[in-house]
């Protein structure tokens, strides 16, 4: 892979590389509630799950989205894979 170059030049506006362990996070905070919420409602037919964004905040992660960036303004290790 040592020739694997990306084909549009998207790059995060942080030094964050991934945003692997804040979606982990999450995630288990969303089953936490789903789990506790499941235990407490005696009828399930008047059962309201929480949704993700009702639990966190998007823009408490590590990383603050993504930006287009035009291939001439990177350097050649930008562009990697």
């Amino acid at each position: 892979m040592a020739r694997s170059r990306k084909k549009t030049p998207i790059i995060p506006n942080t030094c964050a590389q991934s945003e692997k362990e804040d979606k982990r996070n999450n995630n288990r905070k969303l089953r936490r509630a789903v789990k506790q919420k499941l235990q407490v409602v005696e009828n399930t037919e008047d059962l309201v799950l929480p949704e993700l964004r009702e639990i966190t905040d998007v823009w408490d992660g590590a990383k603050d989205g993504k930006k287009y960036k035009d291939s001439a303004e990177l350097n050649p290790k930008q562009m990697r894979k």
